[in-house]
């Protein structure tokens, strides 16, 4: 007897558990038979799906048929719980899609069809209610065609209508019945499992018409899969049972499974585990079975296991990660007063691990928990849920809707972290991926830098977290994450080194990036009448909706189209207010796209990344046994390990480099955090009043191999404004009746050599006697001129800033002063002095004269 799995999913209210129902009746697994509306079906066990009306959780059931074992499992159909049927699809073999008669194909149909073709499920069809006045066989037989696939095929009649039927729909079908004047059975069955073609069946579950018939073609059109002999295991669900044993649901894909057997994983926070199964069972609603094992194949719960998840794949089977329906409403959760907040945290990550798309998030600044869900029939199921299962009553507040970020261009995030024995630095490349990507990681890092196992542990350190954006906190999508370089001690590296290392780099390179702030979409389905269109058509564009052009049936309309959950979610009650009960909407989540009024969202939500102590950019150098804080935007200037991208400096035009080294020079640090590069580059100084007035052996350059520097561009001319001024006597003599025309001289004197020369020049007057001063730094044409703050020469100004620049670039300074001329040449600058760079301007003006003339 073959074994198939078949799940059963429909759009909310098109009779989907009642057929699965009459095929349990019909089939002989059920005695009695249930019907929604007296909350006595076998599949819908849950006290809050018997009240409602609706499946929320998916339940499981065996069937027996001439030929076949089939495991039905019934999934929800409200849009809400969507999850809860995606995370069914990756075990099944086949799937039962329910239309109501009725209404033929509506927007959540559309959106189970994808779902099903991204699982690559063959698909067979009922269409249910085909006993009530309005169900037209060949309007939905169209519609089927036209909404979701040509290849929807009639399968009602006898197997020679049936056989015709395939062939229209199938080349290599259709020559095989011109040649014979039939069709291979096996040819059908292939054809279904490779999703060719769709059978469709036509009839009324709640008066049994045409479920015999569906069972039979169901029998008779399947085939078993073909199963490793290597264990593996598929988990699609966690639930807990009555006594509070952990349930997990799982599908044997290779192999076999026994009682006892132990099994070897990584759980949810990728830590090995060692579980021994102790009991396994096969369920038919609340009801079950115990077995002794397992075969491939089947579908069932074991008790034992912990720290598993859905979409796990266990032994030869591999995890599943995407999905295509994630929360798009956060709200915050209000338990009561007398509750612990740890209590209430831990009860609610029961129901996360029942149903990971809940996402619990604690913030613990707040010390208040958060919860992630898909609309309003979700939050109120989960009242009544929280309230059953663990008795008390919570309620929610601040709905909103779950953004997220990404960025617009590559980037290279850099952390290091290394207080005293501890060291690790991991460069990593953050790229923007397509819309609806995800987050994806891989590393391109030579094993010959950094050892494979140390790469492997950055890389679940990088799947490990949720990383968040700068913009509003919210978690990062649409990016691949590569380790392109990492360095590690021999001696003092921990695993934890790279954990802190491989989250500062992810950060630090976020902070780099110009980020985009990304907010869900639904498509939407407006049914409405159609005097009421021009209403609905103005409401949509203040939403900023995009819209279709309405269709016209009757007296009623259809509108669809696409727009953001925050503006459209509320609508509906809006909507059958001026409809007068008349309108009706329906949403499916179509992705992510930029958000429409990112300004507005960031402000509200206020974040603050500078504050947010527990996602830091910044990374930790040692210096003197001593580890030390360098904020994000200077650790490129102490890393250890080089940038793996370029960036490309040559390539910049002159304004972007004039505003970079403007903005360079107004973060000039501070004396303290100069002598600590100073120090960690050279060591100590330890100044002996005694020996640094002795002479000493000098060294010539065949005694040591000199190294030359290797500059970038641009060069840098930094000059000291007032040095030169009373250095020039033709400046000097304008300085002693009005300073101010003086500095407008040089000024424009430095104007027209920069011209000529073409490095970035830095004027630097002197403004430290005046009261309360702060730096001022202005573009003048293409020169940068710099007032120093209060306490602040210009001899101390250019001392920091040269030694910055002359790791990277060639500079000189212009100056006569004796002392910083010695302190210049130190820092690795070069000098001028005030006679050489007079001459050096002359000249200058002079080519600049010469050229002048030849051009007129």
């Amino acid at each position: 007897m073959k074994k198939i799995t078949v799940g059963i999913t429909a759009h909310v209210d098109s009779g989907k558990t009642t057929l699965a129902e009459a095929m349990l009746y019909k089939s002989g697994s059920i005695r009695n038979l249930g019907r929604v509306d007296s909350g006595n079906t076998a599949l819908d066990t849950n006290s809050i799906e018997r009240e409602r009306g609706i499946t929320i959780f998916s339940a499981q059931a065996e069937l027996f048929t001439n030929d076949s074992r089939i495991t039905l499992l019934d999934t929800p159909g409200h849009v809400d719980f969507l999850a809860e049927t995606e995370r069914t699809m990756c075990v099944l073999d086949y799937a039962i899609l329910v239309i109501s008669g009725t209404d033929g194909v509506q927007s959540h149909t559309s959106t189970l069809w994808n779902m099903l073709r991204k699982y690559e499920v063959p698909v067979f069809i009922f269409v249910n209610k085909m006993d009530l006045i309005g169900a037209d066989q060949s309007f939905v037989i169209n519609d089927l065609r036209n909404r979701l696939s040509q290849n929807i095929v009639d399968f009602t009649g006898d197997f020679g209508d049936i056989a015709e039927n395939v062939s229209l729909c199938s080349e290599e079908i259709m020559n095989k019945y011109l040649e014979s004047g039939t069709v291979d059975k096996n040819d059908i069955i292939q054809a279904i499992t490779e999703r060719r073609i769709f059978p469709c069946f036509f009839g009324s579950a709640l008066k049994m018409q045409g479920v015999d018939e569906f069972l039979s073609v169901l029998d008779e059109f399947t085939c078993e899969r073909q199963y490793k002999s290597d264990f593996g295991a598929k988990i699609y669900k966690i639930s807990y049972d009555p006594k509070g044993s952990r349930l997990t649901h799982m599908k044997i894909t290779g192999g076999s499974l026994k009682m006892r057997d132990e099994l070897c994983y990584l759980d949810s926070d990728e830590i090995e585990q060692k579980s021994k199964i102790s009991s396994i069972r096969f369920y038919t609603g609340e009801k079950f079975r115990t077995a002794d094992n397992a075969e491939a194949g089947e579908i069932c719960a074991v008790t034992g296991l912990i720290g598993t998840y859905a979409g796990q794949g266990i032994g030869s089977e591999h995890n599943s990660h995407d999905v295509l329906f994630e929360p798009v409403m956060t709200y915050r959760v209000i338990y009561p007063k007398d509750k612990n907040a740890f209590d209430v945290l831990k009860e609610m990550r029961l129901l996360e691990d029942e149903d990971p798309q809940l996402h619990i998030c604690w913030n613990e600044q707040n010390r208040d928990i958060h919860i992630q869900i898909m609309g309003a029939v979700q939050l109120e199921v989960l009242v009544k849920l929280i309230s059953e299962r663990f008795g008390y009553t919570v309620s929610f507040e601040n709905g909103a809707v779950t953004y997220k970020e990404t960025i617009k261009a590559t980037v290279e995030g850099v952390g290091h972290y290394e207080p005293l024995r501890h060291y690790a630095e991991a460069h990593i490349l953050l790229e923007p991926m397509p819309r609806g990507s995800g987050v994806s990681f891989d590393t391109v890092c030579s094993e010959d830098e950094l050892d494979r196992n140390w790469q492997r542990l950055i890389l679940t350190h990088l799947s490990e977290k949720t990383h968040i954006g700068v913009l509003t906190g919210s978690p990062i999508t649409d990016m691949k994450l590569t380790l392109v370089a990492g360095k590690a001690h021999l001696k003092h590296t921990e695993g934890g080194d790279f954990r802190q290392a491989t989250y500062r780099a992810v950060r630090q390179g976020l902070r780099l990036a110009e980020s985009v702030l990304l907010e869900p979409y639904y498509d939407y389905e407006i049914e409405l009448p159609t005097e009421n269109v021009g209403k609905a058509i103005a409401d949509l564009q203040h939403m900023c909706a995009e819209f279709e052009a309405p269709e016209s049936h009757g007296e009623m309309s259809i509108i669809r189209g696409n727009a953001p959950v925050s503006e459209i979610n509320d609508y509906r009650s809006e909507l059958i207010a001026y409809t007068h009960g008349n309108g009706n909407i329906s949403f499916t989540l179509s992705g992510y796209k930029e958000c429409h009024n990112t300004d507005d969202v960031i402000a509200k939500i206020g974040y603050d990344s500078d504050s947010d102590i527990e996602n830091s950019a910044d990374s930790i150098f040692c210096s003197h046994g001593a580890g030390y804080v360098v904020k994000w935007d200077e650790v490129y200037e102490h890393m250890h390990l080089p940038l793996s991208i370029s960036n490309d400096e040559e390539n910049e035009n002159e304004e972007q480099r004039s505003v970079k080294a403007a903005k360079f020079i107004e973060k000039a640090v501070s004396d303290e955090e100069l002598m600590a590069i100073f120090e960690m580059t050279y060591g100590k100084i330890n100044r002996d009043p005694v020996r640094a007035f002795k002479k000493t052996k000098a060294v010539s350059i065949e005694d040591k191999k000199v190294r030359l520097p290797q500059y970038e561009g641009p060069d840098y001319l930094l000059v000291d404004g007032y040095n030169i001024i009373f250095a020039w006597d033709d400046l000097k003599k304008i300085a002693e009746e009005n300073l101010d025309a003086a500095r407008a001289e040089l000024i424009h004197k430095m104007c027209n050599y920069q011209g000529y020369n073409g490095s970035e020049l830095i004027l630097v007057f002197d403004a430290y006697r005046v009261k309360g001063k702060h730096r001022d730094v202005e573009k003048y044409c293409n020169i940068n001129i710099v007032y120093t703050k209060e306490s602040e020469t210009a001899d101390s100004y250019i001392e920091k800033v040269s030694h910055e620049l002359s790791k990277k670039h060639r500079v000189r300074v212009a100056t006569s002063d004796g002392l910083e001329q010695m302190i210049i040449l130190g820092n690795g600058a070069m000098r001028i002095s005030a006679t050489e760079f007079r001459k050096r301007v002359e000249a200058a003006e002079s080519a600049i004269k010469e050229y002048i003339d030849t051009i007129k």
